[in-house]
């Protein structure tokens, strides 16, 4: 009884020590990117993205309706929480290895044959094979569950951030579209006009065969438009169906192109680092990067000697009534103590693997990192010249709509051809599709900045989900 006492002792103080820890000093991380961000022009004051929560960034109700069904019905966003789940289960179980297992067990036994029936009742209460973690193997296991647990719940973040800009880009192309379906029914309607006044003209013999020819051109060129962005648009309400994990209300719909999704020109405070450090993906490539590093030190504990405590104490008689009396007391203690002597080179091999994986994931991490210094230096870049092309496509539409006023007035007053209003109705046809076009590639920038600075993945003054 003493001996057993002693010996779980001893195994509590060591295991309290903490022990010896044989996992390498984390590696240096060198990305690489550049100290500064792109110059811009833009005067917008500087932000902390990650510090703004989406319902601050994207200020259209109708917007924040379907991003809050999304983050409630979403099937990804879904699997990602229960993958976390998964990940946090299994490091429960990875750390209470950390713990001697203790189990009370009865038994009855019952032999006889030739001689008479003898019967044998004992409890016993034990600890079964717990290992001393002198070199730090079991808690350099449970360590690198730790990490990975850290790693899926930062994946949930990301996916969580990945899923709001997908819902705002695939609503704001809904409300381009829609926009573009507009523009080619009043086009088609304005052409279905001028063709049946063309119609008239040529029965009286004022216009040409030609003139109607090219006039019904303009018809069917904008009745295809109509019809290639029905299907658009419906495929467009399909993909929103499917972020949201549902069907969106029509309220909740964006009836033509969007042009302030974003309250907050994103960009970002601090060096790029700073901020990228801050990315969903880069702090999970940070903790697969630690884990990594956590199995060397637990292949390195395998060269080493272990040792496994088994013991119980208890008791035993002849009778059932008579189990707990005094002189019934029962203890066994058997240490077992392994020592690796040859193993075939299979050890070193998988520290070999440990290592390899390490240097796998330190790559990855300053991948990650670089990848998003890239996404983010893009997005930024983007931001002046979309605003002047903004600019320039607005001023575009609007000469051309003068061009095609007057050229209409210079062909009724039979100063111009037909073939010069012509190419007037369809600059400007054309003008009006682009300016959609950049109002859109504008808007979903300002999504993509918001993605690849880190922000989104907590509300301020709302509980994150």
């Amino acid at each position: 009884m003493k001996q057993f006492s002693l010996a779980l002792s001893v195994a509590a103080v060591l295991l309290a020590s903490g022990c010896s820890m044989l996992e390498p000093r984390s590696t240096e991380v060198a990305p690489a990117i550049p100290a500064q961000w792109p110059a811009t022009a833009s005067t917008a004051p500087a932000v902390e993205v990650d510090a703004i929560g989406w319902r601050d960034y994207f200020v259209d109700a109708r917007l924040q309706t379907v991003i809050d069904q999304a983050l409630d019905n979403n099937r990804d966003l879904r699997v990602a929480v229960l993958n976390v789940e998964k990940a946090r289960a299994q490091y429960r179980i990875q750390r209470a290895d950390r713990m001697p297992a203790i189990a009370a067990q009865g038994q009855m036994t019952r032999t006889g044959g030739d001689a008479p029936v003898a019967e044998q009742f004992s409890a016993n209460l034990g600890v079964a094979e717990f290992e001393l973690d002198l070199f730090g193997r079991v808690r350099n296991l449970s360590e690198a569950a730790l990490q990975q647990y850290f790693a899926e719940a930062a994946n949930r973040r990301s996916a969580q951030l990945s899923l709001v800009a997908e819902v705002a880009n695939a609503w704001l192309t809904l409300g381009a579209d829609r926009e573009q379906l507009r523009i080619a029914q009043d086009t088609l309607a304005a052409h279905q006009e001028s063709l049946r006044l063309t119609e008239a003209r040529h029965q009286l013999g004022g216009a040409s065969a030609l003139e109607l020819s090219q006039t019904r051109t303009l018809v069917e060129t904008a009745r295809t438009d109509v019809a290639r962005y029905q299907g658009q648009v419906a495929q467009d309400r399909n993909a929103l169906t499917l972020l949201a994990g549902g069907p969106v209300d029509d309220s909740s719909l964006p009836e033509g192109a969007v042009f302030d999704v974003a309250a907050v020109r994103a960009i970002p405070a601090g060096v790029p680092g700073e901020v990228l450090l801050r990315r969903p993906d880069v702090m999970s490539a940070e903790h697969l990067l630690l884990a990594a590093n956590a199995n060397i030190g637990a292949a390195r504990a395998a060269f080493f000697p272990s040792i496994r405590l088994t013991g119980s104490i208890g008791s035993a008689s002849d009778e059932l009534s008579g189990l707990f009396d005094s002189g019934t007391r029962v203890w066994s203690f058997m240490p077992q103590i392994s020592i690796p002597i040859f193993q075939g080179g299979k050890l070193r091999a998988g520290l070999g693997v440990a290592n390899a994986n390490r240097d796998i994931a330190l790559a990855q991490y300053e991948k990650a990192i670089q990848s998003g210094f890239r996404e983010a230096a893009d997005a930024l870049a983007l931001n002046d010249s979309l605003d002047a092309q903004l600019e320039a496509q607005q001023a575009l539409v609007a000469a051309a709509e003068q061009t095609q006023t007057l050229s209409q007035a210079r062909y009724d007053a039979g100063l111009d051809s037909f073939l010069t209003l012509l190419d007037a109705r369809r600059t400007a046809y054309t003008a009006r599709q682009s300016l959609v076009s950049t109002q859109l590639a504008q808007q979903s920038n300002q999504v993509a900045l918001y993605k690849v600075l880190g922000g989104g993945w907590h509300e301020r003054g709302v509980a994150a989900r």
